[in-house]
This record gives C-alpha cells, structure tokens and sequence, in this order.
C-alpha cells in the first residue's frame, strides 16, 4: 500500500516537472521567435555595374544623387539609368540589367523574396537558380510577372503606362492584372496594353537586339568564373575576382584569393562609410571588385601579403554590412577619430545591430569555419546582455602593421573618401585601446545620401508622372520605409545603432495619413483567372509604326527589322508571294526600313516578303488580280491562268498576219473558247497606220492601247485579181454599154 501511494506521488512529481519544461520551452521558442522578428535580411541587392548616368534615390529620401558602384540596396531603394545609360544589379542567384531610360525600385528584398517595380523601360532577368519557396515578381503599370523557374527574362514598360511586354527566352512565368492570368512560356512573348481592361496578344520572339546582347556578354562570366568553383555561387560579386586578382593556396587557409594591389594596400582602406538601415553604418569600397571581400569571408596577412579567404562553400552565404572592428571606446578614440580593422579567420563578427542566435550564428559559420559554441558564448555575453564592449578576445589583424585605418569623424559621417581623409595611427596606443562591435556616432542626411550627397538633386531623374504612376503587384509588399528626417531624433539617442525592425513598423504604422507618399500608389490585383492570348497580327503592336513609345523602335535598335525565330523564310502575311489579299483587307502601310510604295523593287530571290502585293503598289494602283474598268478587256489578266507556265511579255511570240487566201475567214470571239481548253495565246496589237511599231524595251511588257482609243479595226476584204477571160469579158461590156449609151441621130 506504501509503495502504491510513493508510486503515485513520484508519478505527480514528474508530470509537474515535464509541464514545467514544456512551459520554459515554449517561452523559450517564443522568445527565440520575437528576436528572429529583428533579424535583418540575409540578402541584398548590389549596384555592381554602371555605365553613362545613372541615378539613385535611398530609401525614403526626396533627393536623387549620382549612383555609385557597390553600393548594397534594399527595401525601398531606386534606381534610374538615363538616356544612353545601362546598369546591373547583382542579388547572387540572380541579375537584373538595365537599358536606357530605365527605372526600378524594390518593394521587397528578402531571404525569399524578390519584388521588383518596373516603373518605364526595359530590364533583362537571368536567374540561374529559383527554389521552391522563393518568390520573383515583376511589377509595372498594368500587371505584374511572376518567374517561375531558372531562365532568361526580359519585361519592358511604356513610358505612358498603357502596356507591358514580357519576353520569355529560357524558362516559364506568370502575368497576372485586372482579373487575368496568362502563363508564358519558352520563346513567347506577349504585349498587354490598357490598364482598366487587360489585353494580350501573343507573339514569337524576335532575334536579340543590341541589349540583349549586352547583357549575354555579361552573364558569360558566370558560366566561365574561375572564382566559382572555391565560392558559393550566392556569394554577390565573386565573378569580379577573376581578373583582379589570383587564387593560391595557402597553408592552414586552404585556397585564398589575392588581390593584385598598391603597396601599403589593406583592406577597408579605399572607400567610405554609408548608413543603410537596417544595418547601420556599411562599407562601400572603390575597387570594381570591392564587394565580396568586404560583405562575406574573412581577411589574412599572409606571407606580406593580404588575402581573402571565403566562407564554406556549400554553406548559404549571409550578408553582412562590414566585416571589422572598431578600436577605441564606443569607437571614439584619438581625440575624435574613428578606427577599425578587418575580422581575421576563425573570428566571431558581432554586429551592431539586433539579431537573434539563430541569425548569429548563420552570419557566421557562413563566413568562416568557428565553432558553433563559440558563437553561442559571444551570444551570451554581447548580444543578451546589449554590450558593444568585447572583451577576452585576441584579433590576429589588430597586431599587423598597417591593418587599423582611422579617420576624423566628420570624414566618417559625411562619408567622405578613407583614403584620402585617413590619419596616422600609433600602434602602441591601438594595442592598449578597447574594441567595440559598434561605432558611437550618429548618422546624417549625408551619410544616407552617400559619397555623391553633394549632387542631390542635381541629376538627372524619372519623369514625375512616370515616379507617380500607381503599379499592379500580385503580393502585398510592406510598407514604404520611414523617411530618415523622421528617424534622425531616434538614431541621435543611440548612437550608431540601428532601429528595431518591429520598432520600425510601430513607426511606419503610425506614420500621418498627410505625410508625403514614399512610393507610388499600389493596386493590389484582383483574384485571376486563367485566360488566353490572342494572336498578334502584323502592325498591331503598341506604339509600332513612326512615333511610337514601343521599346523595340527606339532609334539605332536592330532587332526592329529582324525576323522572329522559325519565320527568317516566311513571308510576312498569310498571303503567299504572288497571290492577291483578300478582297476585304486593306492594304498595310509601309514598314519602316521598307520601299516606299511609289517606289517598286525588282523580286529578290528566297525574299518572300518582298513580293507582297500590297508593298509594292500604289496608293490608287487597282489590286494586283482584279481587273481594272478602265483598262482594255485584252489586258486583263484571265482568270484561273497558271501562273508559273505563263510565258512573259516580252518573250511572246509575235503573231503572224491573217492569210489573204482565206477571206472569208470567221475569227472566234476573244473570250470564248472550249472549257477546260488551254488558253490561247494573246496576240499583240497592231501598230497605227502610218507608224512604225515600237520595239519592245528590254524587261518591259508592251504598252496598252490608249484608253480612249478604239483597237485596230479589221482590214476590209480584198477580191483576187480577175484573169485574163473575165478582162476580155469585162472589156466587150464596157464597150457594148459605151455603143448603148451613145444618143442616136
């Protein structure tokens, strides 16, 4: 009985225990769950290529500045690449290139998703890689696209708003706008015009214009990069490293990549210092293959060298905004100077804004090979407890001469050149300072503006109708990031900290209902239904024809008068080369780069399309087949005439005149004729009396009778000369007659 009532009791004891730790697991989950809310993306956007002028606005600022390469972009950004200007955008599984008079912006950047506003122009996507879960969103004026799978896309946008094309070279998508969705696939190419009520017409894809093939040249460098086989193909800009630089190995670092460089050259030395949220302050570097080094790896002094030494390589590379640490308390030291130096190998980054374990140790072992309990221990004693100070901890790159750089604060804020504003550092005085994950100093309106601040707004920039113009998105994007003036009271509080992200939606949430708009308006598109394109026809294309907005007829582009894949030997109607249109259809008007009209063209060989009847006639020329009223009958073409067995005009036999033994000869009428007999060969027309006939000009039919002329009339019949008898007889009756005639006395 004892033993029963102890049973019982320890069994109670145990079931508290176990409600007890699934309460503390649970509070633990959801506490893991409210610090993952403030983790920032794993991924962003960098401007990798610049050519001509290109502009670009920050996230919820007013002032357009001039682009400036390898800057990170993220939600809210915008970007407008201008007359004879092109720009590439570089997000790690994908690129996205711009042609002239180009604007985009990003309504969402995450680790899964990508919304792109496509507000006028035309962009090329090549994504290489698409997982299940990752969402990849094309959103203009009247529809927004959806990628579907790996492939070549390109989506162009008219300047007034009225149409998309979308361009499917490689791969599958979706276009979605006003209640309609439209699958397109490989080699398809569909035109939607209007906003209120969605048209698309369908239509085979051209051969590649100039930008395409500008954009091809640049995707070769990932199906050739050396770089990719000792990176992750994630990791943004590793293509640059081929031609800056050599990969060697290296013992205890495996396989490191040197840049080829000054002496006296360390790394996060040529570039400056911007504030992007949320990350805080960010390296921008100057070098054209200054971005993977300084966002992902780790450096080494090696041999009197520096080298980059990447992350795993099967590990999914994280983003981080500047691998360093800063020296001095806070980051002050030197009576107001600001220094740091690059993370070596093995080494924990802490960054500086909030983040949970989970994401700290996913920047890290991404980065770097450190174990996983060191990270959790620099979690503990950092990140829990919100100090910046790090202590009991040796950086190898703090001992190597020349590794810390340090500039005044006023060079760091304004993000002013490093190179040039940089001051001498005392390595002695360095070794005694504190190190810290974060830099107390405040950010400015310049610092968000970047390098080229004192260009604001003194550039070029989108039309404001085409930044105003309300887009179509499939997904709801969040909303539009707080202007800095808003958030620069806050940041001034905390000094080189960020935000919080859910302390960032309390603000964007409470933002006034008369505030300025971010963004333009966004319309939401409705729930779809399948649908199906129409066939284009010829000519129908919006904008086509002289003055149109269409991006395929914009002045020097060759793909205008290219023929579309699979029709190079087609003729360019439904009407075959030397048949008549049909009696209902009017004429097309002159293409461009085609004959005038009133200005024929002999038939070329194998051109087809150079023979349609109704390129080579005149405005008030009756349709070849149809006979003309006013034209003699003996000219109209007869009908169901074989063609190719016809001979031609000029090489008619000349018929011989009529006989004079056969007088009475009947000709048969000049229409009829026994049916289904050959038809007759047509005579030519007589000369006029007292002229002589024209001689046929070389390759020129004979010319028609006047119209107003009657044709030759038929000679009279003429009888034979009489014989010698009948003149005798006809020689006795006259004088008989004369005898008759006399008058009698």
């Amino acid at each position: 009985m004892k033993t029963l009532k102890e049973l019982r009791r320890w069994t109670t004891a145990l079931s508290l225990a176990a409600l007890v730790l699934v309460a503390l697991s649970q509070r633990s989950i959801a506490q893991n769950d409210d610090n993952d809310q403030d983790d920032p993306p794993t991924r962003v956007a960098r401007l990798g290529y610049l050519q001509g002028s290109v502009s670009f606005l920050p996230a919820g600022e007013n002032d357009w500045v001039d682009a400036v390469s390898n800057r990170p972009m993220t939600i809210g950004d915008q970007l407008w690449s201008d007359q004879d200007s092109r720009a590439e955008v570089q997000l790690g599984s994908a690129v996205i290139d711009l042609d002239s008079n180009t604007g985009i912006s990003f309504l969402n950047l995450d680790d899964n998703t990508i919304q792109v506003q496509l507000s006028s122009g035309a962009i090329n996507i090549r994504v290489r890689r698409l997982s299940r879960d990752d969402d990849f969103e094309i959103d203009t004026p009247n529809q927004a696209f959806t990628i579907l799978e790996s492939g070549r896309y390109r989506v162009e946008a008219s300047e007034d708003g009225t149409y998309t094309v979308v361009s499917v070279r490689e791969g599958n998508g979706e276009s979605t706008g006003n209640g309609s969705t439209y699958s397109i696939h490989e080699g398809q190419r569909i035109t939607f015009s209007g906003t209120d009520q969605l048209n698309a017409e369908m239509d085979t894809l051209g051969g590649p214009d100039d930008f395409d093939r500008w954009c091809y040249g640049r995707y070769d460098r990932y199906e050739h990069s050396r770089s990719a086989q000792y990176v992750s193909d994630d990791v943004v800009g590793y293509t640059d490293l081929d031609d800056n630089g050599e990969w060697a190995p290296a013992m205890g670092y495996g396989t490191v990549w040197f840049p080829r460089v000054a002496v006296g050259w360390a790394p996060y030395r040529e570039g400056h210092w911007a504030w992007i949220d949320p990350w805080g302050w960010t390296w921008v570097d100057d070098e054209p293959w200054g971005y993977a080094p300084f966002h992902y790896g780790r450096w080494a002094f090696i041999s009197g060298r520096w080298g980059w030494i990447p992350g795993p390589r099967e590990v999914r590379p994280v983003y981080a905004p500047a691998l360093v640490v800063f020296v001095g308390g806070g980051g002050m030291a030197f009576g107001g100077n600001v220094a740091w130096f690059p993370l070596g190998p093995r080494e924990v980054y802490v960054p500086s804004y909030r983040v949970s374990e989970r994401y700290l140790t996913n920047v890290n072992m991404s980065g770097t090979v450190v174990n996983r309990t060191v990270i959790t221990n620099v979690y503990n004693t950092t990140i829990i407890r919100n100090e910046t100070t790090i202590r009991n901890v040796t950086y190898v790159n703090r001992g190597v001469s020349g590794a810390v750089t340090a500039v005044p604060q006023r060079a760091f804020v304004s993000a002013q050149p490093v190179g040039r504003a940089a001051v001498a550092v005392n390595v002695k005085e360095m070794a005694s300072m504190p190190v810290s994950a974060r830099v107390a100093v405040a950010p400015t309106s310049n610092s968000v503006l970047g390098l080229h601040a004192n260009t604001a707004g003194r550039v070029k920039a989108p039309p404001v109708a085409v930044a105003q113009r309300p887009i179509i998105a499939k997904r709801t994007p969040p909303p539009a990031p707080v202007a800095f003036a808003a958030r620069q009271q806050q940041l001034a509080a905390h000094p080189g900290q960020p935000i919080a992200r859910q302390q960032m939606r309390q603000m964007e949430q409470a933002r006034p209902a008369n505030a300025p708009a971010a963004r333009p308006q966004i319309r939401q598109a409705p729930p779809a239904k399948p649908a199906t394109p129409v066939m284009a026809r010829p000519g129908n294309r919006p904008g086509q024809g002289p003055g149109g907005n269409h991006p395929e007829n914009r002045p020097g582009n060759p793909a205008m008068n290219q023929p579309q894949r699979g029709q190079e030997n087609q003729p360019a109607s439904n009407n075959r080369p030397g048949e008549p249109p049909a009696r209902n259809e009017r004429p097309q008007p002159p293409q461009q780069n085609r004959p005038e009209a009133t200005q024929p063209e002999r038939p070329q060989p194998n051109r087809p399309d150079m023979n349609r009847p109704d390129m080579n006639r005149r405005p008030n020329q009756p349709e070849q087949g149809r006979p003309d009223a006013n034209k003699p009958e003996q000219d109209r073409p007869q009908p169901n005439r074989p063609a190719p067995n016809r001979p031609q005009p000029n090489n008619r036999p000349v018929q011989p005149p009529a006989r004079n033994d056969q007088p009475n000869a009947q000709q048969p009428p000049r229409n009829e004729r026994p049916e289904n007999s050959p038809p007759p060969t047509r005579p030519q027309a007589q000369p006029r009396e007292n002229q002589p006939p024209e001689r046929p000009q070389a390759n020129r039919p004979p010319e028609p009778p006047q119209r107003n002329e009657p044709a030759a009339r038929p000679q009279p019949n003429r009888q034979p000369p009489p014989n010698k008898k009948q003149q005798d007889q006809k020689k006795q009756q006259d004088e008989k007659k004369k005898t008759e005639d006399k008058p009698h006395n």
